[in-house]
């Protein structure tokens, strides 16, 4: 009886083996396809990655970053959430929003006005003067879906311009397709927009790579082709499904990239 159990024992250490050996060589090989093509996909999107922000000449500084955001359309507008322009101006001061394009010592602000919003998945489009950002708008997918388990990357300014003007691109993986607002337990849990979110939901892109404050408007896209699946957004998404929390996670959040589409008036976002 003891050397059938150890038998059967085994054997199945060796099919188990087998398994996670299978399982593993198929994770290496899908990180060693995106490793591959990674350095590529940032090379060609970094270029449209503008920081969207204020300026003002009487102020030091006089340049101020709050989030990220990058070209879309034709060449002359920038997406990005809409909660990192919607602060008040300092008219005293002439302070008027700005992207800054470009990289290190070699980048420049143009002024930007509002070209349109959409306040229920915090999206803006800003259009900006001067020559347009050419062959750096983002490619978006024509069905404009994203599969769980999906190598993605993001890059933005995840600590403002702290360390000067350098985009930075973090990795991770679609780790979860997940409804805008979740039921609450008890009323006290539920506010005015987690309700407005119930009665019409929709579902977000949760990714297992952390992004900070100034990560907010930062493209998501694919690792293997560049293709924009979202649009970084903490303060529209945990105000909703993680105000219960004490202490909030640090799941990272993304817009789903049809809301923009439809923004750009390209697609009709579903529900």
């Amino acid at each position: 009886m003891w050397r059938r159990w150890h038998d059967l024992h085994y054997r199945w250490q060796r099919g188990c083996g087998r398994v996670l050996c299978g399982a593993l060589c198929a994770v290496a090989a899908v990180r060693a396809y995106s490793d591959e093509h990674l350095p590529d996909v940032v090379d060609r999107i970094r270029p449209s990655i503008v920081g969207v922000g204020t300026y003002a000449a009487t102020r030091r500084p006089p340049a101020v970053l709050a989030g990220t955001g990058f070209v879309v359309g034709d060449g002359h507008l920038a997406a990005t959430n809409l909660h990192v322009v919607a602060r008040a101006l300092d008219g005293e001061h002439k302070e008027h929003l700005v992207v800054f394009i470009g990289r290190g010592r070699d980048s420049e602000y143009r002024n930007v006005v509002v070209e349109r919003t959409d306040e229920e998945h915090d999206l803006t489009l800003l259009r900006f003067t001067g020559a347009a950002v050419a062959a750096t708008t983002l490619p978006t997918d024509a069905q404009a879906t994203v599969r769980e388990g999906t190598a993605i990357a993001f890059t933005g300014y995840p600590i403002g311009a702290v360390l000067g003007l350098y985009p930075v691109t973090h990795q991770g993986i679609v780790s979860a397709l997940t409804p805008i607002a979740i039921p609450a337990t008890t009323a006290r849990e539920l506010s005015a927009g987690k309700i407005a979110a119930l009665r019409a939901p929709y579902d977000v892109i949760q990714l297992d790579a952390t992004a900070y404050p100034g990560n907010s408007g930062s493209p998501v896209y694919r690792q293997s082709d560049g293709a924009l699946v979202g649009i970084i957004n903490q303060v529209l998404v945990k105000g909703k499904k993680e105000d219960a929390l004490r202490d909030p996670s640090a799941i990272t959040y993304a817009i789903p990239v049809r809301f923009l589409r439809a923004l750009l008036g390209t697609a009709d976002a579903p529900p």
